[in-house]
């Protein structure tokens, strides 16, 4: 891959336009500030009508009963714009992992021990959302699918690197990265602002996104997602833009 640590971690800051998240294709680093990512202001009214007819069409799919609560999907945060860490530009965007040998890349640069594990926990052909962060308009672009499971990062160990770790040694690294490859764009960009109206409602209705990760944990640039959640955003591209 042509540029270095594309995956940020470190010191991640909020998103431009109502930050929700500001973290790169990596993650906040250990030393994460305790500034919580702010969202943008949701649009007025309630998507309880939405999350009913998708309840509804789940239910005649699997006959009422609801899945277990695992996670076997992803959201992953990359910059889509310039920004410089330690000299080096983090900027990593969708058009930069298509443009990418057989659109395939390494997601380096995660210094965060939760995001970590979660990469850890990634399995060969599970889909991600490609969520672009630290932008005017935050949201998801694009699915992604992990193409190599996790192995360690080899920017932990190169002293030019803006995440390098000098406390790490090669025969027991701390950080691990994982392969992704570009699947498709999304039929229509999903802003932030939208996840986050139905994320309010469904707090409220029981919905699959109350307890979505991205307005829990608003900082990790990589996210879990259970299979409710995944299912419900991406019936979203089906809908009008609120």
């Amino acid at each position: 891959m042509p540029w270095p640590s594309r995956k940020r971690e470190k010191g991640a800051g909020a998103d431009k336009k109502e930050p929700d998240a500001k973290v790169a294709k990596t993650e906040e680093e250990t030393q994460n500030k305790k500034e919580e990512e702010k969202s943008t202001k949701p649009p007025a009214g309630s998507s309880k009508s939405g999350w009913k007819n998708w309840k509804k069409t789940k239910e005649s799919d699997s006959g009422g009963e609801e899945s277990k609560i695992t996670y076997c999907h992803w959201l992953l945060k990359s910059e889509p714009e310039s920004r410089l860490e330690k000299g080096v530009d983090v900027k990593f965007s969708i058009d930069d992992l298509k443009a990418q040998p057989n659109q395939t890349t390494f997601w380096d640069g995660v210094r965060n021990y939760q995001a970590r594990n979660f990469l850890r926990a990634m399995k060969l052909g599970q889909q991600a959302f490609f969520y672009h962060s630290n932008c005017k308009e935050p949201g998801i672009v694009a699915i992604v699918k992990i193409v190599k499971e996790a192995y360690p990062d080899h920017t932990q160990f190169d002293q030019k690197d803006p995440h390098y770790d000098s406390t790490s040694r090669k025969e027991n690294p701390k950080w691990s990265m994982v392969d992704v490859q570009f699947v498709r764009m999304t039929k229509r960009f999903i802003p932030l602002s939208e996840i986050k109206t139905h994320h309010l409602a469904h707090k409220e209705d029981g919905g699959p996104l109350k307890n979505m990760m991205l307005f829990v944990r608003q900082r990790l640039s990589i996210q879990p997602l259970t299979q409710e959640e995944f299912d419900f955003i991406l019936s979203l591209e089906e809908e009008k833009p609120r």
